[in-house]
């Protein structure tokens, strides 16, 4: 009787036992995700619940099917916190940390879970993937999909999210962020970029403690005046130019952003990055899209240079605007007239235009208004008909007078701006962003017009339209934005009953709505972006321009450490730099630093002395022999400015045969000896032979680099080569080129 019970217990036992085991079996069921590129890969997996988790992010495995145990050699689960590496952190439920997105549905419940719903890997070609991750509430019907595109080769990964619903009624995101992060490094250094007009990306290494490091904009439009969306990190160590493992990261939008670094209870790092949540509450419909800005980051283990190099590859193929096409040289009136010209002066410009041997003449600011002429920064903004007094015989006239001189034409616009003394203003006051009620407040005595309007839209396209449609040989257009939001208030939104927190997101999508429309009409007509100098530098503005204006500070030294910066997230065929008459420097160590980049002149041709010209007409011609491989060629930061007494760099074509290397004289203390020691050179090819010629030699000046030597590559980058640098040769430009047999 023993026997039997004990058997019936052992059937029963078995059948408990077996639905135990088949539970268990379900719920240790996981979905591992690879987001790879060629050295790197971000691993995502889902736990118990099937909430996502970031569980590696790092040098890929060489065996990918270890991928799913990685998990189990973490242990960060603190439920005192919740869960650090949500790969999409919701608020309202389990989660104690700084959320990634915060919504109120529908019957204004605050709580949001998002667990794994499905995720799609589709191969768009042999270099690109796009992998989607379907993240759904298991209580209402909302859903979140987490987007990763990579670019193998480069390393480059683009980051955003989409957000969609079908509640009964609209749900309010009160924050929503592109990308969520994590790393399980030691330690972390972060180098952000801080701005202000006329000193754009000033760097600022730390290292990262306990606690939050917020970087943000809240300035509605020229959101870089005061930060820069631009960020380098380095884990484990400080990153140099050669060694560690680094991320350049970007946010591609050009409103309102934030970039949160916050180092947990285990010492790993949490990075939210996306639009700023201030006072951007966003009302979303059921059934519609949200589609949130890009974190665009490069990635390398071999320090910030290669994360430079393949940033400017990805940018250059994928991004930038005939990023591997061509640039017009030009001269540029602005200092040479200001607002104080008439067609007559302009036409004799066009003569200094061909002399210096440029492409083109741009004209800037001051060309338009009637009733209220644009004699200043204070009137005519938006009135954008010619002055009739200036240019009576129009744009036109100006047009056909440089193509007979021999140059192109080039003409500056603001068109998002308006002048309270205009004609725009007086006619149109609700297409004007203004708090009706409150005394308005100006910057740079001009107002932002509000490109939530789909009419201010049509207006705003219709600038650019009608100076193409009556000048169809207009070859250049210079966009500018020299003003903030304040008293943010958008007549349209009210008038049409959405809400006010829609206008600092809203307006940026307006804009490009325009810019869709430019360039479906006009889609290779070069744009320079421009913004008061750098108060606009990203990566979504530059799907529509060719390049942009890094900041009006011109003086060349400065211009040495900020084009320094700036090379770290954009290649030099992206970056405008002019010749001008700031500073004290010779029109050589001018010119050269401008080389470095896109070529331009912002100088008054009369100043300069016969021999300034001869020189200026000469490197001009240097420039367009070079020119190719400075925009196309692979960039190495040889000799830090913030480190030496010297700045050098160098551009290096795609063949390893010719090379391009800049030296400047950073400072001009007496007795400074700063020829000790050869500037070692990278980029080449160790198993080829080089000569190295110094150009751009001011008349009658000698070069102590010998020019007939031959190195190999391996000598050139193991010892290198001395510019000989000194207090009277502040910069020495040197051409490298493989010798053939």
């Amino acid at each position: 009787m023993k026997k039997q019970i004990c058997c019936r217990f052992t059937i029963k036992s078995l059948l408990i036992i077996n639905l135990i085991i088949a539970s268990n079996c379900l719920q240790a069921q996981v979905t591992t995700i690879s987001i790879s590129s060629r050295d790197h890969v971000i691993l995502l997996q889902t736990d118990k619940n099937e909430r996502l988790r970031t569980i590696y992010f790092g040098e890929p495995l060489n065996n990918e099917s270890e991928y799913s145990a990685v998990a189990d050699s973490y242990d960060f689960n603190d439920a005192n916190a919740g869960i650090y590496n949500a790969a999409y952190t919701p608020a309202g439920t389990w989660n104690l940390s700084e959320p990634a997105i915060q919504v109120v549905h529908a019957d204004e419940n605050t709580s949001l879970e998002l667990t794994y719903e499905s995720h799609t890997v589709e191969e768009i070609d042999s270099n690109t993937t796009l992998t989607s991750i379907l993240l759904k509430d298991p209580n209402y019907p909302f859903q979140v999909t987490l987007f990763y595109k990579v670019w193998k080769n480069e390393n480059v990964i683009e980051q955003w999210i989409e957000i969609k619903h079908n509640e009964k009624k609209a749900v309010r995101l009160l924050k929503y962020a592109s990308a969520n992060l994590y790393f399980a490094n030691k330690e972390f250094y972060l180098t952000s970029f801080h701005n202000k007009w006329g000193k754009e990306m000033q760097p600022t290494q730390e290292k990262l403690l306990r606690g939050k490091k917020t970087i943000d904009s809240k300035l509605g439009a020229r959101t870089m005046l005061l930060e820069s969306n631009n960020f380098i990190l380095s884990l484990d160590k400080k990153a140099s130019e050669n060694e560690g493992t680094v991320m350049l990261g970007h946010l591609a939008w050009s409103g309102n952003f934030k970039l949160e670094f916050d180092i947990d209870s285990y010492e790993n790092l949490r990075l939210i990055a996306g639009i700023n949540p201030y006072a951007s509450e966003y009302l979303l419909p059921n059934n519609e899209v949200f589609k949130t800005p890009s974190l665009i980051y490069a990635l390398s283990n071999n320090g910030t240079g290669e994360a430079s190099r393949n940033l400017h590859s990805w940018a250059k193929k994928y991004r930038l605007l005939d990023g591997q096409g061509e640039r017009l040289t030009l001269l540029n009136n602005w200092e040479a007239t200001y607002f104080n010209f008439d067609e007559n002066k302009l036409v004799e410009l066009f003569k200094d235009a061909k002399n210096f041997g440029v492409d083109m003449f741009l004209l800037d600011d001051g060309w338009f208004g009637n009733k209220y002429p644009r004699n200043g920064d204070n009137a005519g903004l938006g009135d954008w008909q010619e002055n009739r007094k200036k240019l009576p015989n129009g744009i036109g006239y100006l047009v056909k007078e440089a193509s007979k001189a021999g140059v192109k034409f080039g003409i500056w616009i603001e068109p998002e701006m308006v002048n309270p003394k205009s004609e725009l203003y007086e006619n149109h006051l609700d297409w004007v962003i203004r708090q009706p009620s409150r005394p308005e407040v100006y910057f740079r005595n001009q107002l932002v017009l509000d490109l939530t309007n789909p009419e201010v839209q049509d207006f705003v396209f219709g600038i650019v339209d009608d100076l193409f449609t009556q000048n169809p040989e207009l070859a250049f257009i210079k966009w500018d934005c020299n003003s903030v939001i304040y008293n943010a208030y958008s007549p349209y939104l009210n008038k049409n009953k959405l809400p006010q927190s829609h206008l600092y997101v809203e307006y940026v999508k307006g804009l490009y709505k325009v810019l869709e429309r430019i360039r479906a009409k006009y889609p290779k007509v070069p744009m320079m972006l421009c913004s008061g100098g750098g108060g606009r530098a990203d990566y979504e503005l530059l799907k529509y321009f060719t390049e942009f204006w890094p900041s009006d500070d011109t003086e060349p030294v400065e211009r040495i450490f900020m084009q320094w910066d700036y090379s770290h997230f954009f290649p030099s065929i992206a970056t405008d730099n002019h010749v001008t008459n700031w500073g004290k420097q010779p029109i050589k160590f001018r010119i050269d630093v401008a080389s470095m980049g896109k070529l331009g002149f912002d100088i008054v041709a009369d100043d300069l002395t016969e021999a300034d010209m001869q020189f200026c007409k000469q490197a001009v011609s240097n420039y367009n022999s070079f020119k190719n491989t400075v925009w196309h060629g692979d960039l190495y930061r040889l000799v830090n400015p913030y480190e030496n007494e010297i700045a050098a760099l160098m551009y290096v074509d795609s063949d390893k045969s010719k090379a391009i290397v800049f030296n400047y004289l950073v400072n001009n203390r007496q007795n400074i000896n700063v020829t000790e020691r050869p500037v070692k050179l990278d980029g080449l090819d160790s198993n080829k032979r080089y000569t190295v010629k110094e150009i751009n030699l001011s008349s009658g000046t000698r070069s102590p680099i010998n020019s007939n030597k031959v190195y190999s590559g391996d000598f050139l980058m193991k010892i290198g080569v001395n510019p000989d640098i000194n207090l009277h040769r502040t910069s020495v430009i040197l051409e490298v080129t493989e010798v053939k047999d």
